[in-house]
């Protein structure tokens, strides 16, 4: 093979799977999945949902594959396992890829220079971008990557673990995030992951009460809106900080009265 030739193979663009996992997001998958309509494979792993998610994803092209939830690591790696291609791009339902974003994916993938990178995410919530509250750059995961490079930990209910093999790398421009469309969404997710959070709390044997919840609680809320300046995202960054203060109060409430009787009176 001459220079040149090995040099065009090296630019040569690679193909790229997204994947998108879903559950009862009907209000928002149209917009996820016509964001990234431009890769090569689309895949919408769906847990089931009672509403129209599969059918709206089908609609628009992707291809929608039902997986039971256990927990988000297995999730994860089960979505993975299913992209056909050797690179890979996560995608959440409440996301949006931005066109440049997909300039700097198809530029990646010509050279890529790490194994792994992490994607900037711009928030959108009660009418005003977030800038404070620890929500920007707001890094979960590493959301491109090369298919063996990104591993879950499969017993990870929530905020699940990842090991990564390989280089890892960050990209200059966003994708944007609408997390929640109202508050009953924020109070919905609360209430989801406070749950498996106190699971979590309790496969690991930490021991709880409702005194360490409370202080856990608070120091949720100041840590986002003080320490992170949530307080100068207006309202927003009071409602962000207090829905912070609930959800871990709760995960840590929830695990301390596991094993309460709550319908057994002492007579």
């Amino acid at each position: 093979m001459t220079e040149s030739s090995s040099t065009d193979l090296a630019n040569k663009p690679r193909k790229l799977s997204v994947y998108i996992i879903t559950f009862n997001e009907a209000d928002k998958i149209a917009a996820a999945v016509q964001s990234v309509s431009w890769a090569d494979e689309v895949l919408v792993l769906d847990s089931n949902s009672s509403d129209d998610t599969a059918k709206i994803a089908t609609e628009l092209g992707a291809t929608v594959k039902q997986i039971p939830f256990t927990t988000f690591g297995k999730l994860r790696n089960d979505a993975i396992a299913a992209c056909a291609h050797g690179w890979v791009f996560s995608l959440d339902a409440d996301e949006r890829c931005t066109p440049e974003a997909q300039a700097e994916i198809v530029e990646i993938l010509s050279n890529p220079d790490a194994d792994a990178y992490y994607v900037p995410r711009r928030n959108w919530f009660m009418g005003r971008w977030i800038n404070h509250c620890g929500w920007y750059p707001d890094y979960r995961q590493p959301q491109l990557f090369r298919k063996e490079a990104l591993v879950f930990d499969d017993n990870a209910e929530v905020h699940e673990g990842f090991s990564v093999q390989g280089k890892v790398g960050y990209f200059k421009t966003s994708i944007i995030q609408v997390p929640f469309q109202n508050l009953e969404q924020l109070l919905h997710k609360m209430q989801r992951y406070s749950t498996l959070g106190a699971r979590k709390l309790e496969r690991n044997n930490r021991q709880v009460s409702m005194s360490t919840a409370l202080g856990h609680g608070l120091w949720a809320f100041f840590r986002i809106y003080v320490l992170k300046l949530g307080f100068l995202d207006g309202w927003a960054g009071f409602v962000l900080a207090l829905g912070n203060f609930e959800g871990t109060f709760y995960r840590y409430a929830k695990a301390a009265t596991a094993k309460l009787n709550w319908t057994e009176i002492d007579q």
